[in-house]
């Protein structure tokens, strides 16, 4: 049964995909690669919330769902980023409000949104832990953050270079915030995304899906 709602950020609306377990007392914002909203992502965040945690995993690409990496990449250049950041805090607020201003929260990205996801906790306090799968950015806005990270990344990526991950981790570090970081052998970028028949490595993502859930329940509780 889809779990769709419409989400205000500022002058836009934005569907999200919204499940609010039974007695969940913690959320995890899901935020979705290049693709779109695309079945990974809907089934990975319905994953979370039958592990408990409210789940809300908003659609940052207006419905628009790619399927080839040329679309894929023109679909995430279109976005206005300011746009995207709305709807990223929206879905983050909308959580807070479901749950109440106590509720533990974290955000979690997958490579578009992977970004967001790290910088989504200098924005928000309530935000104690961010995830991400492949990708890492580094800013001067984590000052202002207070979230642990637990990142995902390949042996072997052309989007993310071993460069990019050490800056992050060196930010993290220097802003006084913890960091976890895993490498998976023999994977490459999207290893965590069965659609991606490609790259899929089934044993890779369910040992980070349940590395997640691990620091999930540390962070946040379940």
């Amino acid at each position: 049964m889809p779990h769709v709602e419409q989400l205000i950020a500022g002058e836009r609306t934005a569907r999200v995909h919204l499940r609010i377990p039974d007695g969940a007392t913690s959320g995890v914002v899901v935020l979705h690669a290049w693709w779109g909203l695309n079945e990974d992502v809907i089934a990975y965040a319905d994953r979370l919330a039958d592990a408990g945690y409210a789940v809300a995993a908003p659609d940052m690409f207006g419905g628009q769902v790619a399927t080839t990496r040329e679309d894929a990449d023109r679909l995430s250049q279109e976005q206005e980023s300011a746009g995207v950041d709305a709807i990223v805090l929206a879905a983050v607020d909308l959580l807070a409000e479901r749950l109440g201003a106590e509720a533990r929260l974290a955000v979690l990205g997958f490579s578009f949104g992977a970004g967001y996801s790290i910088w989504a906790p200098s924005e928000r306090g309530n935000l104690a832990a961010s995830v991400v799968y492949y990708g890492a950015w580094a800013g001067p806005f984590l000052t202002r953050s207070k979230a642990a990270l637990l990142g995902h990344f390949a042996e072997t990526d052309e989007f993310t270079s071993e460069d990019e991950i050490r800056e992050m981790e060196e930010a993290y570090a220097a802003a006084g915030l913890e960091t976890t970081v895993h490498r998976y052998p023999g994977t490459g970028h999207w290893f965590a995304e069965p659609s991606r028949t490609d790259a899929y490595n089934r044993d890779a993502a369910e040992l980070a899906f349940s590395r997640t859930l691990e620091f999930l329940a540390a962070k946040l509780g379940s």
